[in-house]
């Protein structure tokens, strides 16, 4: 049976938050004679299994908060629950959002962490000695990491980096390239699995629990296709990642679901009501799936209506799937409506809008769709079932600008934002930051 990554062997665990303390630490002045170095736990077969179990748990408890939080306020799915000035400043949005801004830095900075993680462990790896099959599964692992953290990036900033210059800053590249640059780390670790499947090493004590590798390589290669604009490669890649298959991220009392924290413990956050969408239709069985319905608005001067959040976040230790597989559906809907094949795309979205079983329970029982069947009503439609299908994983803003909602220059803008401003930390280190955009 395959462990959390809270029970791997206690010393890859003191190795990987060993890793995590080096990678992370500002230089000092004294060095440690009584310490690793990086270098020297990487030289090392257990140092590099110990990052790569190190990389999942980072991405899962540090940088699921900020790509699922943040642009969620932005794009209107989620409200703040508190006056701090970083989530006031969300909420309002336009220039009120500052440089500043912590949330926008971690949006930035964590993402950027897991590169620099993923990148050691593609270095290392091939450098130690390894099952090969242990070997191709840590370093497709690293390329879907990094994949998924410049995709993020790529959803929130007008520029973001392919990779780092040796000081680890951000190499700045436009979106288009970065999204480009994913797909093929992506494309390369599909190859790697193909030619050398993962050893039971790997799957068993190193792979996080209940992760679907393969498939979620896939799943993430048909939605950075589908962002890219390369319709025939999402819609051919979509359809081939197995619809029963799950994969998610785990989480327990010392690894907490980190949407919880911030929810239920610390009360920062609400779900808007509705999924903070007119377009949501009475009687969709997502509804009650992700929320219950509450008599409660989010502080003034908002007074928005906000809902209790249920879903995969109402637990401390509940998993968060790493992508639906109503996703892929909605992926192909897509790319065939960019292609001109509107009645296959009709086929896709009654395979969302009617679904009464799913594996994660996402499941809306709506009638078959009976609207027009035009370009820009499908993709009307695709936009209302991506909101309440892929409700709060990360996808809502990046959906807004790609399917034409209205922005924050239109009237009824529906995201406050098109991206953000890049933090002050990264302009004071990094002489290539490029200008902020206005909005």
């Amino acid at each position: 049976m395959k462990r959390s990554l809270h029970n791997r062997p206690k010393l890859a665990l003191a190795l990987a938050s060993m890793l995590l303390l080096v990678i992370t630490a500002c230089s000092l002045d004294v060095t440690n004679p009584n310490s690793a170095s990086e270098d020297q736990v990487l030289t090392t077969r257990t140092g590099v299994i110990a990052l790569a179990v190190g990389l999942q748990q980072n991405y899962a408890v540090s940088v699921m908060e900020p790509v699922i939080l943040t642009p969620g306020v932005t794009s209107g799915e989620i409200a703040i629950n508190s006056t701090f000035t970083n989530l006031l400043e969300l909420q309002d949005g336009g220039n009120q959002v500052t440089t500043g801004n912590g949330n926008v830095l971690a949006l930035w900075a964590r993402p950027i962490r897991v590169m620099s993680m993923a990148n050691d462990l593609i270095a290392s790896a091939p450098k130690v000695t390894l099952d090969p099959g242990t070997r191709s599964g840590i370093i497709a692992l690293a390329h879907l990491y990094k994949a998924m953290a410049m995709g993020f990036l790529a959803q929130a900033f007008e520029q973001a980096p392919i990779d780092l210059d040796k000081d680890g800053r951000a190499l700045f590249r436009p979106r288009q390239e970065v999204l480009a640059g994913a797909i093929g780390l992506l494309d390369a670790a599909a190859q790697l699995l193909a030619a050398t499947p993962a050893s039971n090493e790997f799957n068993t004590q190193i792979l996080g629990r209940n992760f679907d590798l393969v498939n979620t390589i896939n799943a993430m290669r048909a939605r950075y296709n589908l962002m890219a604009g390369r319709h025939q490669p999402a819609l051919d890649i979509a359809g081939s990642v197995n619809p029963a298959a799950k994969s998610v991220f785990t989480y327990d009392d010392r690894n907490p679901n980190p949407i919880y924290q911030l929810v239920f413990l610390n009360r920062n956050y609400a779900a808007r009501d509705n999924f903070g969408s007119a377009l949501v239709e009475p009687g969709d069985g997502r509804l009650g799936f992700y929320l219950t319905p509450a008599d409660k608005t989010n502080p003034s001067p908002y007074n928005l209506p906000i809902d209790d959040l249920k879903g995969f976040f109402d637990a401390i230790s509940k998993a968060i799937p790493v992508y639906l597989p109503g996703e892929m559906n909605l992926i192909k809907a897509e790319a065939l409506v960019r292609l001109g094949r509107l009645p296959e795309a009709v086929n896709e979205i009654n395979a969302v809008r009617t679904k009464t079983t799913d594996p994660f329970g996402v499941a809306a029982g709506l009638p078959a769709y009976s609207g027009a069947v035009t370009e820009t009503a499908l993709l009307e439609e695709i936009y209302r079932q991506r909101s309440a299908e892929l409700f709060m994983t990360g996808l809502h803003l990046e959906d807004s600008r790609r399917l034409s909602r209205p922005g924050p220059l239109e009237a009824n803008p529906e995201r406050n934002r098109n991206f953000y401003p890049y933090p002050d930390q990264e302009r004071l280190n990094n002489p290539n930051t490029p200008p902020d955009p206005n909005i």
